[in-house]
């Protein structure tokens, strides 16, 4: 690529909307306009998408065919975050008439859908919009952490280009609908910018507030835990400046236990409101459409894609793999706690998810793994080619998932 085409800061023209002389202003705005202007650009990116797709769609369960923008975004699971806002969760669990646990908002974490009915009882909005407010100012609230995480281990410009990457992942569309992953992005971005800066007790209203908007905080608590561990050993063997202080030993211990007890908050508070002791957990499997075995559906994909021989290897290459990946020098340079949050995290994913179509939207929590691809290289060609591929990806990602198709045997693919 030519440099006609990218501005001082290394970002293409395209992501500022400015060329030029213009270009040279952009350098000069100040670090959160010019992250604020990269993200929106893309999110501008992805409704274009959305839009595009919304012309495509056909009959579907929630609206007629070739939907406006707000209503194409408004489907899936944002439907069960409105229901949560205009009706709360049930005291009792909806079963069948075999008894078996049916579909309900006990899956949904409560964060995301109280701050939309706190916003719609103060201005009137909708549950929808409210949802769609939050949504859109936490992802933008988001990419802002996200900088000044990147910041700590780079310097501006390949800071600015994670958060490019970030922005524009093939799953990043999700970032613009009313989901709770934006909110939580900003809560675990937050929280591990504390846990960098060794701020460990002011970390824990972002944890706990994590802990409440998606299942993240058992993987969080395990990193947290395992990073203790990585200090104590630091400090006996003398490690000079990666030696904690007792008192913030002290202080990575108390969120260690901090996090472990928030992550049990809302299976508990599941148990006290239906009376059931696994209400949480049996609502979470019924999507599965059986119960919960640690890495047992990993092997039952990998047969199923790759046949009885390499689908028992696939998980373990795949895992072998991403650990590989994890001490390449561009992701060691991320530091240790951003590569242990990295390692439990696609740990926690192993053990309990269930593979399937809405995994690509569960792996957005890796994010600080875009400044590592930031750093594999500084060529603008390979810079500009992920970008690239990234927004194809993010266009097959909205046709492919997102839009919905009658499947043969009913249904669809869940995004």
């Amino acid at each position: 690529m030519s440099t006609a085409t990218h501005n001082r800061a290394g970002l293409p023209v395209w992501m500022t909307g400015l060329a030029g002389r213009a270009g040279d202003a952009v350098r000069r705005w100040p670090w959160w306009l010019q992250v604020g202007a990269l993200y929106l650009g893309a999110r501008l990116v992805s409704a274009c998408i959305f839009m595009a797709a919304a012309l495509q769609q056909g009959p579907n369960p929630w609206f007629p065919a070739k939907p406006d923008y707000w209503n194409f975004i408004n489907i899936w699971d944002a439907r069960w975050y409105a229901e949560v806002v205009a009706n709360g969760y049930p005291a009792v669990l909806p079963v069948d008439d075999a008894g078996n646990v049916q579909e309900n908002t006990w899956a949904f974490y409560p964060l995301f859908p109280a701050l939309a009915r706190v916003l719609g009882a103060v201005t009137g909005l909708t549950p929808a919009v409210s949802l769609t407010v939050i949504a859109m100012l936490s992802g933008l609230g988001a990419a802002l952490i996200a900088y000044s995480l990147f910041r700590l281990k780079a310097a501006h410009a390949p800071a600015l280009w994670g958060v490019a990457f970030f922005a524009t992942f093939p799953v990043s569309a999700i970032l613009q609908v009313p989901y709770a992953e934006p909110l939580t992005i900003l809560l675990l971005g937050t929280a591990l910018l504390l846990v960098v800066r060794r701020q460990y007790l002011w970390a824990m209203p972002a944890v706990l507030l994590m802990c409440l908007s998606r299942p993240v905080g058992v993987p969080f608590a395990a990193m947290v835990g395992l990073l203790l561990l990585c200090r104590l050993v630091q400090r006996s063997l003398g490690r000079g400046e990666h030696s904690h202080s007792p008192r913030e030993l002290a202080g990575l211990a108390g969120l260690t236990a901090f996090s472990g007890a928030s992550a049990l908050i809302w299976p508990v508070v599941a148990w006290a409101a239906t009376g059931d002791i696994a209400a949480y957990t049996k609502t979470e499997t019924v999507w599965r459409g059986h119960d919960l075995v640690p890495f047992k559906p990993w092997f039952d994909t990998g047969i199923q894609l790759f046949g009885p021989v390499l689908g028992v290897l696939a998980p373990f290459v795949f895992a072998g793999l991403f650990g590989m990946m994890l001490f390449l020098p561009p992701v060691v340079r991320l530091g240790v706690e951003m590569r242990l949050w990295c390692a439990c995290y696609m740990g926690y994913l192993l053990v309990f998810l269930h593979p399937q179509t809405s995994t690509f939207r569960m792996l957005l929590p890796l994010f600080p793994l875009a400044l590592g691809a930031a750093l594999l290289s500084r060529s603008r060609a390979y810079r500009g080619t992920v970008l690239t591929m990234f927004v194809l990806l993010q266009l097959v990602w909205i046709v492919w998932l997102w839009a919905w198709a009658q499947l043969p045997g009913g249904g669809d693919y869940p995004p």
